[in-house]
């Protein structure tokens, strides 16, 4: 029960520092966000826990978070905004894979104490390094798109929970197929490769929904700099 509540909190704690972000830097808040949850997520990924007689990794509330804000900046500055937020946090991604992958690379001292811990934090297999990039670049892109066509399908300012949703929903349907698929094919059976899948999709879905009130909230928000 402790993990259930903990994780309740961490949630909340999450969308406050979200609402925060943009609530003090706008817009340049947004893609700080996306710039740092990229590499969070990539690192809460490695620490598994169990909830609800579950076991799952973190990194997905942070990851979600990512979806939050691309739909953002769709909803209040257009999709040109949120192609560029993408890409800027599949940047963060490589760079931040690149030069810790190199850092890794330097003999440490004698006396060093980070480099083993480092390891098993930096050091992931290729493929589940390539896993990450190719499900972040497909899913995040998909996610933009998605969310361009709804605008246009549903257009009404309270549908707003319909295109955050849904562009959600299926793009994160999409990024778990293609990590699972990356990462885990052959290394399971397919039985518990579909638990995996099934089990994160969901994870990351109920967090989704619980954003829509958030994102409610942080579109009310008169941002002085963006001249609202």
């Amino acid at each position: 029960m402790f993990n259930l509540a903990w994780g309740i909190l961490f949630v909340v704690v999450n969308f406050a520092l979200f609402l925060l972000c943009y609530r003090l830097f706008g817009k340049k808040g947004l893609y700080a966000w996306i710039g740092f949850a990229t590499v969070l997520a990539n690192i809460q990924v490695v620490k598994t826990i169990e909830l609800l007689g579950v076991v799952m990794t973190l990194g997905n509330t942070v990851y979600t978070s990512i979806y939050m804000s691309t739909d953002l900046l769709n909803e209040k500055y257009g999709t040109k905004e949120a192609k560029q937020a993408v890409w800027f946090g599949f940047f963060s991604l490589v760079a931040s894979t690149v030069i810790m992958q190199m850092a890794l690379v330097f003999t440490p001292q004698e006396s060093d104490i980070a480099q083993s811990s480092l390891e098993t934090i930096f050091g992931l297999m290729p493929r589940l390094a390539a896993a990450s990039l190719c499900a972040y670049f497909i899913s995040q892109f998909l996610d933009v798109r998605v969310y361009s066509y709804l605008k246009k399908r549903f257009p009404v300012y309270n549908q707003f929970w319909i295109r955050t949703n849904g562009s959600t929903g299926l793009s994160q349907l999409v990024d778990s197929l293609v990590f699972c698929t990356i990462a885990f094919a052959g290394v399971y059976t397919l039985d518990v490769w579909l638990q995996i899948l099934l089990t994160t999709y969901l994870f990351k879905f109920v967090i989704s929904v619980a954003s829509t009130p958030v994102l409610y909230i942080a579109r009310s928000f008169r941002i002085k700099e963006d001249g609202n």
